[in-house]
């Protein structure tokens, strides 16, 4: 298994403890009886990358230079943990010639698989944004939050970020949760890798999707040849 598996490159750092919990669950859900039988995994882990949601920040340009240093080193496929950064998905497959496992075509077509006809994000305006191209593109509608609970969230996610973990900040992520269904989610999507480092199902009162967590099984199935490569835009 080993020597034909495919060298996944993983665009991290945004955040540091969204992207480690995504490689501790490529580690996990890897079928592997020795060393030898993991995935070789060559990761950026860059928390300097501009801040995706502050716009004009140049984020594209730098995480276009990280893909091709990534694809230099000899990565084969992409992944990256981080759902609004996929608005550079492009551009960064582009800047590498790899093709990239998608975060956000991952969550939505999970959602599409549970039969939900309208679906929570919660998520930055950017990666909400995203979510909502691809849900209507499947004909799913998306139901977000308002604007002053879309502004309570971002502040969450920046305490997350900061390393807060604690009860209050679990207790404020399963509030815009329960929003979200309030407003007729029949699925809610973590739109956002930090979402998760304090949300669980159990505290969600509909199916809840975590598409990080998705996309390291996609990532498994992929690089170990059981799924198809994505095809490059254009192809």
């Amino acid at each position: 298994m080993s020597e034909t598996s495919l060298v996944l490159g993983v665009l991290g750092g945004m955040g540091p403890a969204a992207t480690l919990e995504f490689l501790r669950q490529l580690q996990a859900f890897t079928p592997a009886q020795s060393d030898q039988d993991h995935i070789r995994v060559l990761m950026d882990l860059n928390p300097k990358a501009p801040d995706r949601n502050v716009p004009g920040s140049g984020a594209g340009a730098v995480l276009a230079e990280m893909a091709g240093a990534l694809a230099g080193a000899g990565a084969e496929v992409l992944a990256m943990p981080c759902n609004t950064a996929h608005a550079h998905a492009g551009l960064i497959q582009r800047a590498s010639g790899l093709p990239l496992i998608d975060l956000i075509e991952t969550g939505a077509k999970a959602a599409r698989d549970l039969g939900a006809r309208r679906v929570g994000v919660l998520g930055t305006k950017g990666a909400v944004r995203l979510y909502r191209e691809y849900l209507a593109a499947q004909a799913m509608g998306l139901v977000s939050l308002d604007a002053e609970r879309q502004e309570e969230f971002m502040a969450t996610i920046y305490k997350i970020k900061g390393g807060d973990l604690g009860a209050a900040v679990r207790l404020e992520m399963a509030g815009y949760a329960a929003d979200l269904i309030a407003g007729g989610a029949e699925a809610v999507v973590a739109g956002c890798t930090e979402a998760p480092l304090v949300l669980s199902p159990a505290d969600v009162r509909a199916p809840f999707i975590d598409p990080g967590e998705l996309l390291a099984r996609r990532c498994v199935a992929i690089c170990l040849g059981h799924e198809p490569v994505p095809s490059m835009p254009g192809a």
